[in-house]
């Protein structure tokens, strides 16, 4: 009976060692094998390996174990495999260029070209303005023009007038009249003194025919054209010469518009401006410009330009709002390198391009400093750092940069590369953190070529994030210090309540980076002592907002997006507003209207 237990145990024994035998070939082969797969290199970090999430890779840890996000394996960061071509390249596969949206074009040359956008409305045309005034002294007994915007035509009757020294004047005639035989030379000055008058000669002869006084004499219109001003009514008295209508010929007229003094060197007299008009939808019209005011307005920061525009058919009115374009070209430059202003990264301080390389183990992007010019639009010039020829990313180009700072190569915010990223917790997510010893105050732009789609839930709990967002701004358009400081201190608050378990999938990773941006640039709203110090956290938080606007459309309402050229030292800075109207929060009341609509999310 022992004998036949021991056997039992031993057959037993025998079988759990070739299962657990069989299980680690099973399931460590294949767990060794999917390593292989991936082909991870470990990246070390003062002798310490750095694990990662595949799905969040701003997670950081010195250890291995779950994602605090979506509790998945985490796994050693991935070396560069390029490292040896060169050291400050980073690697992407087509796929990872496809996923990141990322597109690349050749560097060209071309003659610049800029489009000057301009604001405007149409005016009299002062030359064609005129005082039409009163030829006699007297009392108004009659008008025959009773309003404004009545046309009259040269020569009708607008007026009577009753006048005592022109009954005197009569009686004189007729007395010279009764002697003019023998003293013709009174009689002559008798005329001659009602001519002065404006009295013609056939009225004149009409008065002596009859030999009747006349009491009431007409005001006849010197010109044709529209009254706009209206001066006197009926029972007036009025003094030779003084002022009674002002007609005004539309016959022809002015539009003046708008340039803002950081354009003024783009627009000279004699450009070709085509310009459309808000009430007539679909038409447009072209002019050219005949004066460019020498003068800056002091308090719009503006300068006039005029069209004169052929009114024939007065379909144009004074008053109605235009909107114009000039194209103009850079007068010391016929070829130049124009990249579009997608492929550029700048701080403020630096601008940058990705140029792209092709190696045996793929494609490479590598950070180059350029030099930009003057901006055409939807395109800078580049003054240094590119060749033609060249081959640089002009979408995506934020997704190659964080790939960059991810794996410590030089980035746009941190040019010298190196960092060192450390677990840094903020509450149970454990972050990526920058120990480089300078922090930029502008974070890097994401990549908005391509919308998310998130659910109802998450786009409710953005709804306190524009609502102060856009109090934010009111209050800086109002000059509005200690608002401007509560909104923005609320406008935190609402960033710290956001349930960042809302945003799932691509999502998540994309709003995890716009949550760290607008923490950065909100940090210290609360301690700041001056306006100007608000508006310049205002344009930074402006950027992140609109690009996760771009990304997430989370709004039941049309936003306009509205740039200011004139704000950050004339490179321009862009706001969101619900409304058309331009109210700048960059300047407040001293450049209020500064601005254009350059896009509406719907």
């Amino acid at each position: 009976m022992k004998t036949m237990n021991k056997k039992t145990i031993l057959i037993a024994s025998i079988t759990l060692v070739v299962g657990l035998l069989a299980g680690w070939l099973i399931f460590g082969g294949n767990k060794s094998n999917s390593h292989e797969d991936h082909e991870h290199v470990k990246t070390e970090i003062n002798g310490e390996t750095v694990w990662t999430c595949s799905m969040h890779p701003q997670i950081r840890q010195n250890e291995p174990g779950d994602c605090p996000i979506c509790g998945m394996d985490l796994i050693p960061l991935d070396d560069d495999q390029n490292a040896d071509i060169d050291p400050d390249a980073i690697s992407m596969s087509p796929t990872a260029m496809q996923l990141a949206s990322v597109s690349t074009a050749i560097v060209g040359k071309t003659n610049p070209v800029k489009q000057v956008r301009l604001n405007g409305k149409v005016q009299f045309d002062e030359r064609l303005v005129y005082s039409q005034s009163s030829h006699i002294p007297g009392r108004i007994e009659k008008l025959s023009v009773n309003f404004t915007g009545e046309f009259v035509s040269r020569g009708q009757t607008i007026a009577y007038i009753y006048s005592p020294e022109l009954v005197t004047a009569q009686e004189e005639l007729f007395e010279a009249q009764k002697i003019a035989e023998s003293q013709p030379q009174l009689f002559t000055s008798a005329k001659e003194k009602l001519k002065n008058w404006k009295l013609s000669d056939k009225q004149i002869e009409n008065i002596l025919t009859s030999e009747k006084k006349q009491v009431e004499f007409p005001i006849q219109a010197d010109v044709s054209g529209y009254v706009t001003s209206k001066m006197i009514n009926l029972g007036d008295y009025v003094r030779k010469g003084e002022t009674i209508y002002e007609i005004t010929n539309l016959s022809k007229v002015w539009i003046l518009f708008d340039v803002y003094e950081s354009d003024i060197n783009w627009i000279k007299k004699g450009d070709k401006v085509d310009f459309t008009i808000a009430s007539f939808p679909g038409e447009s019209f072209t002019g050219s410009i005949t004066w460019l005011d020498p003068v800056i307005n002091p308090k719009t920061r503006v300068a006039k330009a005029r069209v004169e525009f052929n009114n024939s058919n007065g379909k144009l009115k004074p008053e109605m709002f235009a909107s114009g374009v000039v194209e103009t070209k850079l007068s010391n430059k016929s070829k130049a390198i124009v990249v579009p202003k997608t492929a550029i990264m700048w701080t403020g301080k630096r601008s940058v391009a990705y140029v792209k390389t092709n190696s045996d183990q793929g494609v490479n992007f590598i950070m180059r400093e350029v030099s930009l010019g003057s901006a055409l639009g939807d395109s800078y010039v580049i003054e240094s750092g590119l060749m033609e020829g060249e081959e640089i990313a002009v979408n995506g180009t934020f997704s190659i940069d964080a790939a960059a700072q991810l794996a410590g190569k030089p980035s746009m915010m941190s040019p010298e590369g190196g960092q060192v990223m450390t677990g840094h917790n903020h509450g149970d997510i454990v972050v990526g953190v920058s120990e480089s010893k300078e922090e930029e105050e502008v974070k890097p732009k994401k990549d908005i070529s391509q919308h998310l789609s998130i659910n109802k839930q998450a786009k409710e709990t953005l709804q306190p994030l524009y609502d102060s967002y856009l109090k934010w701004k009111d209050a800086l358009t109002n000059d509005n210090f200690a608002e401007a400081q509560k909104m923005a201190t609320n406008l935190k608050s609402a960033l710290d309540k956001i349930n960042m378990s809302l945003f799932t999938g691509d999502a998540h990773n994309v709003w995890m980076e716009y949550q760290g941006s607008l923490n950065n640039s909100l940090e210290h709203v609360q301690h700041f002592s001056d306006i100007e110090q608000l508006r310049k956290s205002f344009q930074t938080v402006s950027s992140t907002i609109i690009e996760m606007t771009n990304k997430f459309t989370p709004l039941s309402k049309t936003i306009y997006v509205q740039h200011c050229p004139m704000a950050d030292n004339n490179k321009g800075a862009d706001w969101l507003s619900t409304e058309k109207e331009i109210r700048n929060p960059y300047f407040g009341s001293s450049m209020l209207t500064c601005g254009e609509i350059t896009k509406e999310i719907k």
